[in-house]
């Protein structure tokens, strides 16, 4: 079914935005200040009837000399990586379900979403044309073949996508942008077509043009890119169904080292490439890509999709590159699920083992979306980081949104996490040392409820966790 609508039918539409104000007015506001007193303990909790509820602070006490009770052991002088932050994708589709709201309701959720002070998302993808969310398939050069990319516009992503980009980073001017194309124009593939096929040897060079040219207009259009992956998904093409791609690894290989790379450097641009950009079951890929030194020279992260593979397929990649970046890049809601609203505890042990995994970054798949999943040109059910109703208006924040409040409202950019261990069964946790000198501790319980107690050097306190829910405790470092 298209979704493509005339901008006079955009306009009309978007009328949908009267019937939000008052949804905008009941959105929720939180206080994430840094504790008090010494030794104090502020906590939050998603559960069965909360959402991000503030609880009362504790304290930590002089730990017992045994205890029988299950405990989480804490190690802050043992630290791994730094974290860049969180985030979800603007999608083409994700802004133009945001571009249907008025202004001011869009204002009041973008603050929610992107405000240092509010949810905080800092780490945000954009999609190089048109992704198989999008309004229609497109690239910034369709047509015949066009090696010197005369007919190059990124005139579609003026629409929605750079007056969303523009005012997110208002909000928040430390959000981080990367770039990931879902296709290359049609003409640069075998078979001819955006949907499906795999790229042409031959057109490798004009492809780094086509990148450098991207990133020129964005900036030019006041939207500065900071990385970009060469491919969404290197090693599928998805049967035709939508704009995908399938990049040989040689070919990947290729073209950061001897056409990307070369080019960027050459344009003096500190734009970073992120290879791979696809499952954890590609590790052994993405350590060989890694491993020529040709790649090298330009590249030092690796981008993962969690659908197929294990997190621990990213520390294999770690211990065969311990200096190489590993960020989280997609991952979303299927919004037929019946748990779409409060699957916070399963997006908690995945952004979790994530975390533990070595991944300074987490980046959702789309920002929103309707009650439906559009717009939506390809063969998944996805679902928002939230959903905006397109006749109503009404904002509905997924269980994956709650799970990232537990995260990014506390985690900030340049923390460290550090050890934390333990026995207890259907729990996961990681904790983090923030620059500022407050430690978080986020834990999830998809198990049963149940008491524990975390102790930290000499000192310890007792944390209780619902079933099916999200705690996070901030304290800071002079207890």
């Amino acid at each position: 079914m298209s979704m493509v609508k005339t901008r006079r039918e955009f306009l009309r539409s978007s009328a949908v935005g009267l019937a939000a104000t008052a949804t905008a007015r009941a959105l929720p506001t939180f206080a994430m200040d840094s504790p008090g007193q010494s030794g104090e303990i502020m906590a939050w909790v998603t559960g069965e009837k909360n959402r991000f509820t503030r609880l009362s602070p504790m304290r930590w006490r002089t730990a017992a000399a045994h205890s029988s009770q299950p405990t989480i052991v804490l190690d802050p002088q043992k630290e791994f990586q730094t974290i860049l932050g969180f985030g979800a994708a603007f999608t083409e589709a994700a802004c133009y379900t945001f571009n249907r709201l008025l202004p001011s309701v869009r204002d009041h959720l973008f603050h929610e979403l992107f405000h240092p002070a509010e949810l905080g998302l800092n780490v945000c993808r954009t999609c190089m044309g048109s992704s198989d969310y999008s309004t229609k398939a497109y690239s910034y050069d369709e047509g015949e073949a066009d090696p010197e990319l005369q007919r190059f516009s990124i005139e579609q992503d003026r629409l929605y996508i750079l007056p969303m980009l523009r005012a997110a980073r208002k909000v928040n001017p430390e959000l981080f942008l990367f770039s990931s194309p879902w296709s290359p124009p049609g003409w640069m593939k075998s078979g001819g077509s955006m949907l499906g096929g795999s790229m042409r040897h031959r057109y490798l060079e004009a492809y780094a043009h086509y990148f450098l040219k991207f990133l020129q207009a964005y900036a030019d259009a006041g939207v500065a890119i900071q990385a970009v992956t060469p491919q969404n998904e290197v090693d599928t093409d998805q049967d035709g169904r939508m704009p995908a791609c399938i990049w040989p690894q040689e070919s990947e290989i290729e073209f950061v080292g001897k056409h990307l790379g070369p080019l960027l450097e050459k344009q003096s641009l500190s734009t970073r490439i992120w290879i791979l950009d696809h499952n954890y079951n590609l590790w052994g890929r993405a350590v060989a890509e890694l491993d020529d030194p040709t790649l090298r020279k330009y590249c030092n992260a690796i981008a993962w999709h969690g659908y197929f593979g294990t997190p621990e397929m990213v520390s294999k990649a770690h211990e065969a590159h311990p200096d190489a970046e590993m960020h989280w890049t997609e991952g979303g809601p299927d919004y037929t699920s019946p748990d779409y609203l409060t699957d916070w505890a399963k997006w908690g042990e995945t952004f979790t083992a994530a975390l533990r995994n070595w991944c300074g970054s987490l980046t959702a798949w789309n920002l929103a979306l309707d009650e439906l999943g559009r717009p939506n040109i390809g063969p998944f059910p996805c679902g928002g980081l939230v959903t905006i109703h397109s006749q109503t208006g009404e904002i509905t924040r997924s269980g994956q949104y709650w799970a990232f409040a537990h995260f990014s409202r506390a985690i900030r950019r340049g923390a460290r996490r550090f050890d934390s261990q333990s026995t207890l069964i259907g729990i996961s946790h990681a904790a983090f040392a923030n620059q500022d000198g407050t430690r978080v501790l986020v834990v999830t319980n998809s198990g049963p409820a149940q008491t524990a107690t975390v102790q930290l050097g000499s000192m310890q306190a007792e944390i209780t966790l619902g079933n099916n829910s999200l705690t996070t405790w901030v304290w800071s470092k002079e207890r």
